[in-house]
């Protein structure tokens, strides 16, 4: 297996591998800078390059990679853009946030100079060290060979959601067994139905069937071979139905191939109280610290938009919250005062005429949402969480898009999962698509899902992903 389960979480071990490296390269650099330095025959800062510090600066560095999406990115990213995606996680938010520890805890400090030094320095080794990696988890040796059952349009989805995403690295998915005479994937990906699949598993060196057929009950031949699959499974070959190979590989859940028995039986779609009241207590926190540090931000937002387009400078909105209770939203307006003179309410869309040239700004940078902290200190939504959405979108969603009021059974939140994985939404479809993933963080939320979506959500803002 490629993948580990800690708690309710697949963790993919290239990943791990990868990350665990990366902090050793890192605490190595660090270690080695007063060695380097009287190498080159200069003086350092007064400063013990103690195991701690050189731990603090691998793990600061460490996240700012993370928060840029270097791990998955660069699985298809130039040489260059990898560079320069590990010069911003490194020297911009890594730096910032050395910064400001140093500021607290100045005896870790190696000082500007030999700081700006070891970023650069951890830079070089690191996107070689990723170069090196990428090249192992290629080889033959490595990757794990996936046969697919069924070929159908939900076998036809799940090929061309690989080819799009390429999923996790070291998994290949070498083709379908057809599970009835009428195929919708392509030609190349056909393959014989094999007369013994344990044997054609071994002479392919398939790790894992996954079972994707358009119909669960079929007459006449067309059901699954049980007893091979059952033969596959006792003989260490794992044998998953899709919908779970999509929330391990894609996390998310796939909504074509969800069923009620699915969300009934399955682990998960629950909360401990220990885990609501340890949730609450980090939203205080962490709304209370953003609140008081972004404040200068928030009062230069409110000027910018009462200086281009006056009053009001706050809009509010209607929005469903958990479930189903409604609460006002807050947000610094970045459309015009008369953007629904109707009444109707509106998807927003790419490039709409409504929004201000101040509204385009705060937008990108999500500073429009600053306001919504009040909702999170009144508890009427999380920091993490699927975005809430107006009653009417709702009503209209919950008729067209089935399991949709599921998300309703988790807090609202400033940030999400969705958000994350799939770009703005606009349309009904768009709002299924964003569902998948909305379904994945309500059926496995904890705090450890959240602490990771809060560091990604940085490169959503600096990169302006997903916005309209």
């Amino acid at each position: 297996m490629s993948y580990i389960r800690f708690r309710k979480h697949y963790l993919h071990i290239p990943y791990l591998v990868l990350a665990a490296l990366e902090f050793g390269v890192l605490f190595a650099i660090f270690s080695m800078l007063p060695a380097l330095f009287a190498v080159l025959g200069l003086t350092s800062a007064p400063v013990s390059y103690s195991p701690w510090a050189a731990a603090v600066f691998a793990f600061v560095l460490s996240c700012g990679t993370l928060a840029m999406g270097g791990y998955l990115a660069m699985v298809h990213e130039s040489l260059l853009s990898l560079f320069f995606r590990t010069l911003v996680a490194y020297c911009l938010l890594g730096g910032l946030g050395l910064t400001f520890l140093y500021i607290i805890f100045p005896g870790l400090s190696p000082g500007s100079t030999t700081l700006f030094l070891a970023v650069l320095l951890a830079s070089a080794a690191v996107v070689s060290m990723r170069r090196l990696f990428l090249r192992l988890v290629d080889s033959e040796t490595l990757v794990r060979n996936v046969l697919i059952f069924g070929g159908g349009e939900h076998a036809d989805a799940l090929l061309g959601e690989y080819r799009q995403n390429l999923w996790a690295l070291g998994i290949r998915i070498i083709g379908c067994v057809p599970d009835s005479g009428d195929t919708k994937v392509p030609e190349d990906q056909v393959l014989a139905v094999p007369e013994d699949l344990f044997r054609f598993c071994k002479e392919n060196k398939v790790s894992e069937i996954v079972i994707a057929q358009q119909e669960r009950r079929r007459s006449g031949g067309g059901g699954l071979p049980v007893p091979q699959l059952m033969e596959c499974k006792l003989r260490r070959i794992a044998v998953t139905n899709a919908v779970d190979f999509y929330e391990r590989e894609l996390k998310k859940a796939k909504l074509d191939l969800v069923h009620p028995s699915w969300i009934v039986f399955s682990e998960g779609f629950s909360a401990s109280k220990t885990l609501l009241t340890s949730k609450r207590v980090l939203d205080l926190i962490i709304s209370l610290s953003l609140a008081v540090i972004l404040l200068p931000f928030m009062i230069l937002t409110a000027l910018a938009v009462f200086a281009e387009t006056g009053r009001p400078i706050l809009y509010s909105q209607q929005r469903t919250g958990v479930l189903g209770h409604s609460f006002r939203i807050y947000k610094f307006r970045s459309m015009r005062q008369d953007a629904e003179k109707d009444g109707k309410a509106r998807w927003a869309s790419a490039n709409d005429d409504r929004t201000t040239r101040v509204g385009a700004f705060i937008r990108n940078t999500r500073l429009d949402e600053l306001p919504q902290l009040y909702n999170v200190i009144k508890g009427e939504m999380s920091i993490v969480g699927p975005r809430p959405e107006r009653p009417e979108f709702v009503t209209e969603l919950s008729e067209k898009i089935p399991f949709y009021g599921l998300r309703h059974y988790v807090k609202p939140g400033l940030m999400g999962w969705a958000q994350l994985n799939y770009p703005y939404g606009a349309s009904v479809e768009d709002a299924k698509r964003k569902l998948e993933y909305d379904l994945y963080y309500s059926k496995n939320h904890s705090l450890l899902l959240d602490v990771l979506i809060m560091i990604q959500t940085v490169e959503v803002i600096l990169l302006g992903k997903g916005v309209h």
